[in-house]
């Protein structure tokens, strides 16, 4: 229950966005970047290696110069087979050959060089070694916004991977809840992210009664009781692209508190998405989303941020929350999801992923926000 497959992304998609990288270093005054396996090197060439080991693999990007993928020779054949392959130039090191000194061979002995964040410490200071001269920046740091603005074929991956989730839920709540473990619901939710059509299920979280005052419970044994409140979070990667949404479900007819909580945090939810837009600082979408929480007493139950960035990874630049100045660009997706924790009782969380639009924002989740009843 897949659908038809999408596009995949060409040479030119991954030439374009080297491109790109390669000259937003420049403009924030680097000499290049240094990327390793991860989710940075799979947006920029496509390449993921089967198994990321000891042996350095590194694409090194500087604006004028062409993109060059250092690799160990026994793994070149798999890189060669990259998407992106065609736009860079493979350099190859065998066993026994000191890595670091072909990539630093590449480089300006005294430049400063943004490094991916998941680049293993063994291999910067390989790096450090080789060009003692250099110095070095977090990309997350250096770049945050580098893979934050979303082009119109990754939109449309963004939005298939939501609606797969908002599947998921409507499934979800058809089953039942009362006198299963968390594990088991959980696990439902796993399948059904596979189902429709997840190739990675980064999380699950069921918290039922008490354990929803837990932002990050994820799932336990407990036995989900009638009368207990239950916030469901899911999310992973379709297609390449992720997917997060959470709802909050009731087990049998809930109190006239537990329903004030829920439309409160509904409200919040709701005014956090109508400050999307483009120019606004991340940092409103948190404030707007805090003031309805705060407003009605329950400021110190909303104990984290309003939303995080997402895209080829689950949780990434940029985060709505106070501090936060870079300003909303069309092509931005992140998450709106304020929620109120009380400790030892319940929790209600709602999310969805937002796309950032010409005029305002678009939501990629469309399931009923308000407060579901299942059995």
């Amino acid at each position: 229950m897949t659908g038809t497959a999408p596009a995949p992304f060409t040479a030119d998609d991954y030439r374009a966005r080297m491109t790109r990288a390669a000259g937003e270093a420049a403009e924030a005054g680097l000499a290049g970047l240094l990327v390793a396996p991860g989710p940075d090197l799979v947006w920029l060439t496509g390449y993921a290696p089967t198994a990321v080991t000891e042996r350095l693999t590194l694409l090194v990007l500087a604006a004028g110069r062409d993109p060059v993928l250092v690799v160990p020779a026994l793994e070149a054949p798999d890189a060669a087979k990259a998407a992106g392959a065609p736009a860079l130039t493979l350099r190859d090191w065998t066993d026994g050959k000191d890595p670091y000194a072909v990539a630093a061979g590449l480089l300006d002995a005294d430049g400063r060089f943004g490094i991916s964040d998941n680049a293993w410490a063994m291999h910067l200071l390989g790096m450090q070694k080789a060009l003692p001269a250099a110095s070095y920046a977090s990309l997350t740091q250096a770049l945050p916004m580098l893979r934050a603005v979303k082009d119109a074929a990754e939109l449309e991956l963004m939005a298939a991977a939501g609606a797969a989730a908002d599947r998921a839920f409507e499934e979800i709540r058809r089953l039942p809840f009362a006198g299963r473990r968390e594990t088991e619901v959980g696990a439902d939710l796993a399948d059904l992210l596979r189902r429709f059509g997840h190739s990675q299920v980064d999380f699950t979280i069921v918290a039922s009664g008490p354990n929803g005052a837990n932002p990050h419970h994820e799932v336990g044994d407990r036995v989900i009781e009638h009368g207990d409140m239950v916030v469901l979070d899911f999310g992973g990667l379709k297609d390449g692209y992720g997917s997060d949404t959470s709802r909050t479900v009731h087990v049998g007819e809930p109190t006239e508190e537990e329903r004030r909580v829920h439309d409160l945090v509904r409200e919040a939810q709701e005014a956090g998405f109508r400050a999307v837009r483009p120019g606004v600082a991340c940092q409103e979408i948190d404030r707007a989303a805090r003031a309805v929480i705060a407003d009605a007493g329950h400021g110190p139950h909303f104990i984290h941020r309003t939303g995080h960035g997402i895209g080829v990874t689950t949780h990434e630049p940029p985060y709505m929350i106070e501090g936060e100045e870079q300003p909303l660009v069309p092509g931005m997706c992140f998450s709106v999801e304020p929620g109120v924790y009380l400790p030892g009782r319940f929790g209600v969380r709602i999310e969805d992923i937002v796309t950032v639009t010409a005029d305002g924002g678009r939501r990629l989740n469309d399931t009923t926000r308000e407060l579901v009843i299942v059995d």
